[in-house]
């Protein structure tokens, strides 16, 4: 039988203490001329003030790091529906309660584990009466949730992390074993430090105690830092796929029209012209509104009849809208609400696949008891669907130039402006209509549209549509992903399902060479 390996060789010991001898004796004698020249009392407070001035050097990094990796957090999509809000507050929940000591990045299995938690988090919020939920994902789309969340998780580390880029995961290991034989070696040291000279070791125990107190605080923030990150977006991605916003493929999706705005380029004859996905916009509100007229004045040219009899408009009516500056738009002319070719059921599903509301009313008709009773409709129709955003609402006011006094017309008119009549009684009927509306004030823009007093629409009205492009393009991105996610469907059926026919075409012949083997 072998004789057990002692824990420490005496002769290893001998020869560290040899080594380590000279550099005591050195420290020892140095103090000691210190001592006796009077300096030591100078030495002594010129290591208190480095001290304090590196440890508060090293508190201003470790604040700085925390910052620059606050600044590098997962923000929640400003596209996902209403009902995601809850979730993420969910996600950011279990990653305030990753601490590093429950988490050690050298035991591998963190990865699943915590990946996991976040996954099954967010999956009990999408299906609470499920024992397991996380049973209710497809493998690609798990495999998705991880590719994604991986690849932004490089990213940041590779942005985010100094030599990240270098350090392989055998070094990590490498150094976390050289640091326990370093620290042995180092207590040997400490020991020898106390027994030459009391004083010095005294001082350099507090230091160290300073320098490790400082490094472990910046090394535990990353730490946890790269627990809350991985779990962000882990979270992240799980949302997006069970609000319906995650896709198999890659591809951009508005780069292809759905198959819906193709019919409706087909009436307009324009399909040719349409690369991407054109945003929807629809104009809606009472009979003799100005609707056809608000699309003439936006297309700066008569695109639609305009006529003084009620109901002309009998049906939907697409119009190509392009312009300098914004996005190719499909603009619809629709009945009036009060009309009897309006069919508010039809309507208010038309108007849940808009990506922008244009709502025309009249400032001369103060009965807007239809407009209101359609947009609460409407309100509520949007409110109930918690899997997409509501579309951006503008309502212009128009037959603004018929308001009291109805001879004077000079604009344009300063609607601060108190002391003018026509200014003071345009701000009140902006006022009344955003109250009967319930719709905020400065979403409501008085206009006026009769041929050859165009006012207030290539400038205030169009301003307010171009500051609305970015939140319509989202809703625009988000439909076309319903519609993509639909196709998508298919085609995999179709795939999936020419896949296993081939197989069972082909299995009577891969089994009969594996019973020739």
């Amino acid at each position: 039988m072998k004789k057990p390996v002692a824990a420490v060789d005496p002769l290893r010991l001998l020869v560290a203490i040899l080594l380590l001898l000279p550099l005591l004796a050195l420290m020892g004698f140095g103090m000691l001329w210190l001592w006796q020249s009077g300096y030591l009392l100078y030495w002594l407070i010129a290591m208190v003030v480095c001290g304090v001035l590196g440890y508060g050097l090293q508190q201003l990094l470790v604040r700085q790091e925390r910052q620059l990796l606050m600044n590098a957090a997962t923000e929640p999509n400003p596209e996902w529906p209403p009902s995601a809000d809850a979730v993420w507050q969910q996600v950011e929940a279990l990653s305030a309660t990753c601490n590093p000591e429950d988490w050690p990045l050298e035991d591998g299995r963190w990865i699943w584990d915590l990946g996991q938690k976040a996954l099954e988090t967010v999956a009990h919020c999408y299906h609470p009466e499920v024992d397991k939920p996380l049973y209710e994902l497809t493998v690609p789309h798990t495999l998705l949730i991880i590719e994604r969340a991986s690849r932004e998780l490089r990213r940041d580390i590779a942005e985010k992390i100094p030599f990240s880029n270098r350090l392989t995961v055998g070094d990590l290991f490498r150094i976390q074993r050289w640091k326990v034989k370093a620290e042995k070696a180092f207590n040997i040291y400490r020991a020898g430090s106390i027994l030459i000279n009391p004083v010095n070791a005294l001082l350099s125990e507090a230091w160290r105690h300073l320098r490790e107190r400082s490094f472990d605080q910046a090394r535990n923030e990353l730490h946890r830092w790269f627990l809350r990150a991985y779990v962000c977006k882990v979270g992240y991605y799980a949302i997006d796929l069970y609000s319906g916003r995650l896709a198999l493929g890659d591809e951009n999706y508005a780069e292809s029209v759905t198959p819906e705005s193709k019919a409706d380029l087909e009436q307009t004859e324009q399909t040719a012209e349409a690369t991407n996905e054109p945003l929807r916009i629809l104009v809606l509100g009472r009979s003799n509104s100005g609707k056809s007229s608000l699309i003439n004045a936006l297309f700066r040219e008569l695109k639609t009849v305009t006529d003084v009899l009620a109901g002309t408009t009998q049906a939907l009516e697409p119009f190509v809208l392009s312009r300098e500056g914004f996005t190719q738009a499909l603009i619809f002319d629709s009945p009036g609400c009060d009309s009897p070719f309006f069919d508010s059921k039809q309507m208010l599903i038309t108007a849940g696949s808009a990506d922008l509301i244009l709502w025309v009313s009249p400032a001369n008709r103060p009965d807007r008891q239809a407009e209101r009773q359609f947009l609460d409709a409407l309100r509520s129709y949007q409110a109930a669907r918690m899997d997409r955003r509501s579309a951006p609402l503008l309502v212009t006011v128009s037959f603004v130039d018929r308001l009291r006094p109805a001879n004077e017309w000079h604009p344009p008119y300063d609607l601060t402006d108190t002391t003018n009549i026509k200014s003071a009684n345009i701000t009140a009927a902006v006022r009344a209509i955003a109250a009967d509306l319930a719709v905020p004030a400065e979403q409501v823009i008085p206009v006026c549209l009769l041929e050859g007093k165009i006012y207030n629409v290539v400038d205030t009205l169009w301003s307010a549509i171009l500051n609305h492009q970015d939140e319509a393009l989202r809703i625009r991105l988000m439909r076309c992903l319903d519609a993509k996610k639909r196709a998508e469907d298919w085609v995999l059926l179709r795939r999936q399902m020419a896949g296993a026919g081939r197989f069972l075409r082909d299995l009577p012949e891969m089994l009969g060479k594996r019973s020739e083997h």
